[in-house]
């Protein structure tokens, strides 16, 4: 696991940008994710909540992505954008059916799974920890332009050219049972 430790982030090819500031009542910075969080176990979006986000904010974008997925191209696990700039902070299972609590308005393209919500830490049994990458993006337009059948590929080409800052949070797991 160690080489896949070194992938790259899906931002650090993007245009360097402000930071702001994400926290979580489910996840904290290095931590192994709760089992909610865990595809077979709870499948249950996280709690974000976020502030410091630039002037001319429009609106934001969520993603969850884990670099070390053994497909040569990481894996997208939640694809969320269109979320209302009056709105800085998302409940446990605003991403997961029945949906209580996303936003009004907001898009939920497909993952990696190919559905269109979150989709919890799913590593292969024995692959070593995976980190987990929330990253809420401020937007500069109300509407990125994508819909519901965007591949997370095309939503991060859009975020690439309208992101004016980034705030990222980033979990573990690890499926420790024998392969």
């Amino acid at each position: 696991m160690t080489e896949q430790k070194r992938r790259p982030l899906p931002h650090d090819f993007h245009p360097p940008v402000p930071s702001f500031t994400v926290v979580s009542d489910d996840v904290a910075p290095g931590t192994t994710l709760k089992v909610d969080q865990v595809y077979s176990a709870g499948n249950v979006s996280p709690h974000l909540r976020w502030e410091g986000f630039p002037e001319g904010t429009e609106s934001f974008a969520v993603t969850c992505y884990d670099p070390d997925a053994p497909t040569g191209s990481g894996f997208w696990h939640w694809v969320l954008f269109d979320i209302p700039v009056t709105v800085t902070e998302l409940p446990a299972g605003a991403g997961t059916a029945p949906f209580k609590g996303l936003p009004e308005g907001a898009v939920q393209a497909r993952n990696d799974y190919g559905s269109r919500d979150f989709g919890g830490a799913a590593p292969p049994p024995g692959d070593g920890p995976h980190r987990y990458v929330f990253t809420v993006y401020a937007v500069d337009q109300e509407k990125l332009g994508p819909d519901t059948d965007a591949s997370p590929a095309f939503v991060g080409f859009n975020l690439r050219f309208h992101t004016l800052g980034r705030a990222q949070l980033i979990g573990e797991y690890e499926d420790t049972s024998a392969g």
